[in-house]
């Protein structure tokens, strides 16, 4: 259900975004969601820190090397932030979410190299399944991503290197919670977040918010905290891979919530049926990547 929760949510924010960014800028939009999340996560960990009997972890935060991991995976995720809505600003919210479905599978990819994982057959296959997929979502949008200098294929681009950004956020995160909790690090995160947007916010255009996108724009707020939390409590409750697997499913909701709720100003993607069938080939391939690892070969020398 927590992985349910995170997917669920994952699958809403782009709409949400659309609808608040009606009035509101991208960069504006995104300092509010990482200092909402920021404002109402600190007082917890602080108190929680407060409550802690272990006066050695203190020390983790004069290591120089840890330090500067926390800094570059923060900045790596706001940059993930920051291209994601810039080029959802240019695209529709389904495509964005099929787009953005590459950064879970390219972390799991660099476990090949970085943490010398195996693929097995099968996980082969969802990749390939995966691949296809985003050719066959986005076949009829073939001439806008690569021949035409459009709107859509350069939105399409700013979501990729989003999904590579975040690529590079999950390795440096894998490293740091060796060290810090999931909450520790996303609260230094989400204010440097903050930080980083604050100077290229404009704040003029808030007056003009109507109620509905003052609501919009709480929930994506609520969404980064609430959604992160969702999924690092869901990993403490099963298998990474099962949990990789749920959180596939954002294209989903969003494709759903956008083709069966009418939403005044949100641009629908015309999905044929090439589109649909590319659609749930990605969601598949993901699914079956995650979930189908390489069992460990035994050890010949070692008795059973």
């Amino acid at each position: 259900m927590l992985a349910l929760t995170t997917a669920i949510l994952w699958g809403l924010l782009p709409i949400a975004l659309k609808g608040v960014m009606q009035t509101l800028d991208p960069i504006t939009t995104t300092f509010f969601r990482f200092f909402l999340a920021a404002v109402l996560l600190t007082p917890y960990i602080l108190l929680k820190h407060k409550n802690s009997q272990m006066p050695e972890k203190g020390s983790r935060f004069r290591s120089p090397k840890l330090l500067m991991q926390l800094l570059a995976a923060g900045l790596l995720l706001a940059g993930n932030y920051a291209l994601y809505i810039l080029g959802l600003e240019k695209t529709t919210a389904e495509a964005a979410q099929v787009m953005i479905q590459v950064a879970p599978m390219l972390l799991l990819l660099s476990g090949l190299w970085v943490f010398g994982e195996h693929f097995s057959r099968t996980q082969w296959l969802g990749f390939l399944s995966f691949a296809l997929g985003l050719v066959l979502f986005f076949y009829h949008r073939l001439h806008d991503l690569f021949f035409a200098f459009s709107d859509y294929g350069v939105g399409m681009l700013l979501v990729f290197v989003a999904a590579l950004l975040w690529t590079g956020y999950g390795i440096l995160q894998k490293f740091l919670l060796k060290a810090f909790s999931s909450q520790e690090t996303m609260v230094i995160f989400y204010w440097i977040g903050a930080v980083s947007f604050l100077p290229f916010s404009d704040f003029s255009k808030m007056a003009e918010l109507s109620q509905w996108q003052w609501g919009l724009l709480i929930f994506c707020g609520l969404n980064t905290l609430i959604a992160y939390g969702s999924f690092a409590e869901a990993l403490a409750h099963i298998e990474a891979s099962k949990v990789s697997a749920v959180i596939a499913l954002p294209p989903v909701f969003t494709v759903a919530a956008v083709h069966i709720i009418p939403i005044e100003g949100i641009v629908v993607e015309a999905l044929g049926v090439l589109s649909v069938i590319g659609a749930v080939m990605v969601v598949g391939g993901s699914m079956v990547t995650a979930l189908y690892k390489q069992q460990p070969q035994p050890d010949p020398k070692k008795r059973p």
